[in-house]
């Protein structure tokens, strides 16, 4: 049996009313939820997508599968999501790659980031962090500007298009810095290049990052979010000491729930509604602790607008580094 969107609405609403979600979940006939993710198992989409599943079911005793499908660079994924049914039973996880910047990379996407989805609500941002082996003789953002005025730097970044490559277009942009791009295939290559020194710096993913922070392995010399981290209290934003050209500067690795365009309005405030109620369980507070991640929340405009943001940003970004289009 499959439970319905609707039920998910009910359910909470019935939990608040103070009696258990399964005897809600016993009115209503059920339906399976998909929610597709477009990477494989493992990674942060995939436990990101994993983990607000689990919370809904238990909150609700509806059955919410996660369902993988990788390839074509998180493409692949997306296109299936986006010719879902639009009964509100699919759902898709997206994020700063699928609704950021493939859109300015690729010219040939089978799915429209704006008129292939309808936007449920943001889930959470994770800041990257500008850092350094730990024998750069920089220590500090200022003395890294310096040195790239004197040296011929270079960044690590996971592949070409990633928003840790991004990152150091952005900041090559705002710097006027001729920072030499070396592209890996994936954080497993990039991250032993910078620890041994073999590159002079990355924007590494806070979660990724924090541990070889706090090893020694590599120096923290800032953060790409508007306010510092929680997580790294001591580690200036790029705003704070970037001066007049940095003062915009904002980059973040960010997840949106999307479900198919065509879902009811009536749906779509439902599931808003259900997955707001995720983000104030401790459970999941605790899970975006332990990833260095800022909650979102709020509403289907709110990620609407973001989106909007995203996509004009990227596509200024990947034009001005003349990055090829693919």
């Amino acid at each position: 049996m499959k439970l319905t969107v609707k039920s998910l609405s009910a359910a909470i609403i019935a939990s608040t009313m103070m009696f258990p979600a399964v005897s809600a979940a016993d009115e209503w006939p059920t339906e399976t939820i998909e929610l597709i993710v477009s990477y494989g198992a493992g990674g942060s989409t995939d436990t990101t997508a994993r983990k607000i599943a689990d919370i809904l079911s238990s909150q609700t005793g509806e059955s919410i599968v996660v369902q993988n499908f990788p390839g074509a660079g998180g493409t692949l994924g997306t296109t299936k999501a986006a010719g879902a049914p639009n009964d509100g039973n699919t759902l898709f996880l997206g994020q700063i790659s699928s609704h950021g910047i493939a859109p300015a990379i690729y010219t040939s996407l089978q799915y429209d980031p704006v008129d292939s989805f309808e936007p449920i609500g943001r889930v959470y941002s994770v800041p990257n962090v500008l850092v350094v082996p730990a024998s750069s003789p920089a220590d500090t953002y200022e003395e890294l500007l310096e040195l790239a005025k004197s040296e011929k730097l270079t960044f690590a970044s996971s592949g070409v298009g990633s928003s840790v490559h991004l990152s150091g277009e952005l900041f090559k942009a705002n710097t006027g810095l001729d920072i030499v791009h070396v592209p890996y295939k994936g954080s497993g290559e990039a991250i032993p290049a910078l620890l041994g020194a073999q590159v002079d710096m990355m924007f590494d993913n806070a979660p990724s990052a924090i541990k070889h922070i706090q090893s020694g392995a590599v120096k923290a010399l800032a953060v790409t979010t508007a306010e510092r981290s929680p997580q790294l209290p001591d580690v200036p934003t790029i705003q704070e000491v970037g001066g007049a050209s940095m003062s915009d500067f904002e980059v973040q690795a960010w997840f949106g729930m999307f479900a198919p365009k065509g879902i009811s309005d009536e749906k779509v405030a439902e599931i808003n509604k259900a997955l707001n109620a995720v983000f104030e369980t401790d459970d999941f507070r605790d899970f975006a602790v332990s990833r260095a991640a800022t909650i979102d929340g709020g509403s289907p405009e709110d990620l609407r607008a973001h989106v909007a943001n995203e996509l004009a940003k990227w596509n200024d970004v990947v034009n001005t580094a003349g990055i090829p289009k693919k």
